[in-house]
């Protein structure tokens, strides 16, 4: 009978949980999220102020023609051209959103609900193309219509992602043939 009375003797309370020290951690962590944050937003609008040099952007013109192509997809941002990872935030440049493109012999049009539109006249269209990434964004090969264009002293790729990317192939072919249009009239 020794033994049992041993064995219960053994046992001992669990131990109790310090509140104040779990508290101060959770609020440490979050201070510490809240700073970093911080940083980032001033990061970016830092980035917006060196870029400030950038011109107003373009807004359509009242009769732009006929359209040749439309697109409804996403506008992933815009990079300084062959810099793929050089943001441009200035000018409402790097906000994300949804996006309506048309292409008429005016130039490209780009409404963003939420975000501000611009409007690329064509002559200042540079190239088209494929690429698989911008800032930010990586896609399957071939998966981002990239537009670069001329504004101010600056060459600007800007990245378009089609909710039909079949459409792509279709776009860079229209305006790789309006740009040479374009180039041999200069």
């Amino acid at each position: 009978m020794t033994p049992v009375i041993l064995l219960a003797a053994e046992k001992e309370s669990a131990e109790v949980t310090d509140w104040a020290a779990r508290i101060g951690w959770v609020v440490g962590l979050a201070l510490f999220v809240a700073l970093v944050y911080w940083l980032m937003r001033e990061g970016w609008k830092w980035r917006g102020t060196l870029q400030g040099d950038l011109p107003e952007l373009h807004s359509a013109p009242d009769d732009p023609g006929p359209v040749r192509l439309t697109l409804s997809g996403r506008y992933h941002g815009s990079t300084t051209a062959g810099q793929w990872l050089d943001r441009i935030v200035a000018r409402g440049l790097g906000t994300r959103s949804r996006a309506e493109l048309t292409l008429t012999d005016a130039g490209l049009d780009v409404v963003r609900p939420g975000a501000n539109d611009f409007f690329v006249p064509a002559d200042a269209l540079r190239e088209a193309r494929l690429d698989k990434g911008i800032a930010g964004k990586v896609l399957t090969e071939g998966g981002l219509l990239v537009v670069t264009w001329a504004h101010g002293e600056r060459l600007i790729d800007s990245g378009f992602r089609s909710d039909h990317a079949a459409e792509h192939n279709e776009w860079v072919e229209t305006l790789n043939q309006m740009i040479n249009k374009t180039e041999g009239a200069r």
